[in-house]
């Protein structure tokens, strides 16, 4: 017999669990006590066990997201015509959403079977009425009607989670966003010297200058005591940048890298770049098992262009990959040129959501659109061969 339990902590989550997560650390109990000690206000984490009989076959990560106006659009300077399309989508869009996944981090981290123990097609029918569950759970708890469910992200050419019929026959739109930026870390590079040796004459010069013009900075690592005496200070850092995106769906809370560093430890890496012992920037890593994940970053203005902070932080990471052998970088779905400049490719993604309202369902695909316009990007080629 095939059923599904919903779960509202990781508190709640059954020994099993461990087990079936064991190869994603975004599904990870550890992961989950990170979250919820940190997550924004707006979204509430619950969790979806599938079974069979009485055994764990497969899991997913939901988040309740209660998206408001002030939340999606951020202070841009755009055309008055532009502005008003910008207020017609946010009021489409707002509202309570369930999200299949996890809206805090580009990839598919939301959704996990065990393939010798049921079908897909079984596991997804769970999840859709898990979902419907929830959903009557968050009318009668918290009086809030969900108005769309999506699920995200998939890599388009994963044949087994991204189907396109099932998803299809349950009425979801099909819609393609921004790529995923994704680096193999070559076998033959065993230092950062291998790496740069293996760039065209072109960008092993600006390796080489990127890295001059850090001049006096320097970067270390930040243990969890740095992580919680620097919180104020990674907050801001990270405002900068996040302040600039045009669309986004949450802001971080303060303690947010604090609370990844004390429950992942080691497996949760900031890295902080001094100019005279002042903290002028800084990036985080999640270590997934072979795969290194790039986070969330942040710099103060001034610096950045002189001092190509941001440049320099992509060939770190590159360098952290190699000296701890990992056998890729997922860069993520933002600054996609610059990324591809030191090596990363891009690998289309795509979600599938739903709107309750049919008229509103109808413009959905649209609305996608205006938020992912296919961007005028040049991929660039660094590598010799």
């Amino acid at each position: 017999m095939k059923t599904y339990k919903i779960y509202s902590s990781y508190t709640q989550l059954p020994v099993a669990w461990h087990g079936v997560s064991a190869h994603d650390i975004f599904l990870q109990v550890t992961y989950f006590k990170a979250l919820e000690a940190s997550t924004p206000q707006h979204i509430t984490c619950y969790y979806i066990g599938v079974f069979v009989d009485e055994n764990l076959v497969g899991i997913a990560l939901v988040q309740h997201v209660k998206l408001y106006l002030k939340d999606m659009f951020r202070k841009t300077n755009v055309s008055f015509i532009k502005s008003q399309l910008q207020a017609s989508i946010s009021k489409l869009l707002k509202g309570n959403i369930l999200v299949v996944g996890n809206l805090m981090h580009t990839g598919q981290h939301g959704m996990y079977y065990e393939a010798n123990s049921i079908s897909y097609t079984n596991y997804v029918n769970c999840i859709f009425n898990a979902l419907d569950t929830l959903k009557s759970r968050i009318k009668e708890n918290h009086n809030k009607t969900i108005r769309i469910v999506m699920f995200k992200d998939f890599f388009t050419s994963d044949t087994v989670y991204n189907n396109k019929i099932l998803f299809s026959f349950k009425k979801l739109h099909h819609v393609f966003v921004q790529p995923n930026m994704v680096m193999p870390v070559k076998k033959t590079w065993l230092t950062i010297d291998d790496y740069t040796s293996s760039l065209t004459k072109k960008y092993r010069a600006r390796y080489k200058r990127a890295n001059k013009k850090l001049g006096a900075i320097v970067c270390r690592e930040l243990n969890l005591e740095a992580v919680k005496s620097n919180a104020s200070v990674l907050f801001s850092l990270y405002s900068n940048v996040s302040k600039n995106a045009k669309f986004n769906t949450f802001t971080l809370t303060q303690n947010h890298f604090y609370q990844l560093k004390l429950e992942l430890k080691s497996n949760f890496k900031v890295f902080g770049y001094y100019l005279n012992d002042e903290l002028i920037g800084f990036y985080t890593l999640i270590l997934n098992g072979n795969v290194l994940e790039t986070y969330f970053l942040g710099y103060d203005t001034k610096h950045q262009q002189p001092n190509q902070l941001y440049l320099n932080m992509l060939y770190s990471m590159v360098n952290f990959a190699i000296n701890n052998k990992f056998k890729a970088i997922i860069y993520a779905r933002t600054a996609i040129e610059i990324k591809s400049s030191v090596g990363a490719k891009p690998e289309a993604m795509s979600i599938y959501l739903k709107h309750t309202n049919a008229f509103a369902n109808m413009l959905l695909n649209q609305v996608f659109k205006f938020m992912n316009p296919s961007q005028d990007w040049k991929e660039r080629h660094p590598f010799k061969d």
